[in-house]
């Protein structure tokens, strides 16, 4: 027996989801940051990108979420999703992301970045010329080399994958070393730029070679998947942190590709990130918030003119469904769906973008009663994700969040 979907308004009434985006925990969503300061502390402004996939973003992000430093955040489109703001590019002529303006100057790199906020805030711990963290910072740079070869080139032989594979976990192996050297479970003794340094990059790795070489970097390196544990103790650094279906479709077209192997374990990797089950993938281990279900609904109502809107189906069939998984995502009771629906439920399935819509566990839950929903009725499929851009991801579309 299947029950008849909420209203607008009765889904509006089952959730009490708040964010306090300037001065609550971290959060994508923010244009304002203050840590209970005033105003006119701040002295910063970070230019990152609207969607939250930008690795060196995210980089100048939790570094100053660590320190707790009042900034303002503007938002800008990268290339790979939309045309870049002409006001950008008359602050920044190369376009490039991120840039940060400090007391009225512009400085664009990432490192150079980090070393002039070291130079005016003093450090996260030992800073980005501390002879501790020099040869951690060379260690990454090696680490992402191997990974692109891995990843962002096709092998031209079985021999030529493994060759590039052993490459990479001989890297792998040298930054297990390099955390096994101290005593707790990050790059150095405390929490610092060291482990700032690594998280993007790592994150992603930890992403991509699950789904296209069916690689765990988490779950076959003790030390790496303890420095994740502790990361995610961190509420800075889970209110950066992305899924994997977020990072392995929005990969390709910031690296020039991504190149899939074919063996069977990177198959069923795959199948599992696109289609789930979601729960118990290696994306995420911190306990889910009991939240997570309200604070999915809340983003959903949110936007949901815009999502209705931009969704290839018929909006009234597709109002419709999107009312029946979101009753089934609040209450648990199944809602069947309009027929016809399922591949319009499974646009946006593919669609939701962590942490820019909703954090990891909220996105799972919706869509997880997105799929369930959708399979009520068929196994139609929305259009494909692009490869060479995201334009699907039209930052206009979300507009404020």
């Amino acid at each position: 027996m299947t029950s008849a979907p909420l209203s607008w308004a009765e889904l509006e009434a089952l959730t009490d989801f708040q964010l306090d985006t300037v001065n609550g925990p971290t959060n994508a969503q923010a244009r304002l940051r203050l840590f209970g300061l005033s105003e006119s502390a701040v002295r910063v402004t970070l230019y990152r990108d609207n969607h939250a996939w930008c690795p060196y973003c995210q980089k100048i992000w939790l570094w100053l979420e660590e320190k707790q430093l009042p900034y303002r955040i503007e938002k800008v489109t990268m290339f790979c999703y939309g045309q870049k703001e002409s006001w950008y590019k008359r602050k920044v002529p190369s376009g490039m992301l991120p840039a940060v303006e400090l007391d009225g100057r512009v400085i664009t790199e990432s490192d150079d970045i980090l070393i002039a906020l070291e130079r005016t805030f003093g450090p996260l711990g030992s800073g980005m010329e501390d002879p501790t963290v020099l040869p951690l910072r060379r260690l990454e740079r090696l680490l992402f080399r191997a990974w692109c070869t891995w990843l962002c080139y096709p092998a031209g032989s079985s021999r030529e994958e493994q060759r590039n594979r052993d490459q990479f976990k001989a890297v792998v192996a040298t930054v297990e070393d390099a955390l096994g050297r101290t005593l707790g479970p990050y790059f150095l003794e405390q929490f610092g730029t060291a482990d700032v340094i690594f998280t993007p990059y790592v994150e992603r790795m930890n992403a991509s070679l699950y789904y296209y070489k069916g690689y765990s970097l988490r779950e076959e390196n003790p030390h790496l998947a303890a420095w994740f544990a502790a990361m995610e103790s961190r509420p800075t650094y889970r209110g950066t942190q992305s899924d994997f279906h977020t990072h392995v479709h929005d990969l390709p077209p910031q690296m020039g590709g991504c190149w899939e192997n074919g063996e069977p374990q990177m198959q069923r990797n795959k199948a599992r990130v696109d289609h789930g089950p979601w729960a118990g993938l290696p994306d995420v281990a911190y306990p889910e918030p009991k939240n997570s279900r309200t604070e999915a609904l809340r983003r959903v109502l949110k936007h949901r003119t815009n999502i209705i809107r931009v969704n290839p189906a018929d909006r009234r069939l597709f109002d419709e469904a999107l009312r029946c998984a979101l009753t089934h995502l609040i209450t648990g009771q199944v809602c069947t769906p309009p027929p016809g629906s399922d591949p319009a439920l499974r646009y946006l399935r593919d669609r939701i973008n962590v942490p820019r819509d909703m954090s990891i566990y909220a996105a799972r839950r919706l869509r997880e009663s997105l799929e369930h929903t959708a399979a009520l009725v068929g196994d139609g499929q929305g259009p494909p994700l692009p490869v060479q851009h995201r334009r699907d991801q039209d930052p206009a579309n979300f507009a404020g969040v």
